[in-house]
């Protein structure tokens, strides 16, 4: 295959590359914005799929990101490819400060106990995850599903999270939507600008060229 790597990455590269993104994250928004600029479509479908995007990485549905946001953006008529990469607001640097807040928030709407410190956020989501595989397995052996500190979790942490980060989540994505809106049009006009600029020149040049054609047959 001509695109194929020459060296294949090991399974400790990849989780580290989505972790920190080779070059830095400066460079990854730089390729996501690119990426977007570029999206053969509407102006409006690619600020809707970006809004989608936006608003789904305030959820705490880790791991189902990009299937959230894709399907909003099938419901509201928005870019897929937009969405999905705007899901990219959400990433290691960003999650501490929507954890915190989206928790914090939530839990005061909800009328429960706040300041929860964000590693016992981040180590109540592992340890959901580790006893969620442990009860699915407990189906298939011997063992007893105990469901006991998932209950606590929803109710803790992921209940007060998701509730906390629609508000933000909406402000986002409707940020997203009327910044990129303007500056995607804007794009777009001066790409087609520049295309019939070139075409322009390229039918100036083919004229020209039949010209000389025609005047040295003329002096023959």
């Amino acid at each position: 295959m001509v695109f194929k790597r020459r060296t294949k990455r090991s399974f400790l590269q990849r989780t580290l590359d989505v972790v920190y993104p080779r070059g830095g994250y400066l460079r990854a928004i730089w390729y996501v914005i690119y990426r977007l600029r570029r999206l053969p479509d509407q102006p409006h479908r690619i600020a809707r799929g970006i809004a989608c995007g936006v608003f789904v990485s305030f959820t705490p549905f880790f791991g189902f990101h990009f299937v959230i946001a894709g399907a909003l953006a099938w419901i509201i008529g928005g870019n897929l490819v937009a969405a999905i990469l705007a899901t990219f607001v959400g990433n290691p640097v960003t999650f501490p400060l929507i954890m915190a807040v989206s928790v914090e928030l939530g839990s005061r709407i909800l009328h429960q106990p706040g300041g929860m410190p964000i590693n016992h956020i981040v180590g109540a989501f592992g340890q959901a995850s580790v006893e969620l595989w442990e009860n699915f397995r407990a189906i298939f052996t011997e063992h007893t599903a105990h469901w006991g500190s998932l209950i606590r979790f929803f109710d803790r942490v992921f209940y007060p999270y998701f509730i906390g980060g629609l508000g933000p989540g909406i402000v986002g994505g409707l940020v997203g939507y009327y910044l990129s809106l303007p500056l995607i049009e804007a794009y777009q006009r001066r790409r087609k600008k520049k295309l019939k600029e070139r075409i322009e020149k390229l039918r100036e040049q083919k004229a020209r060229a039949a010209a000389e054609a025609a005047a040295a047959q003329a002096e023959d």
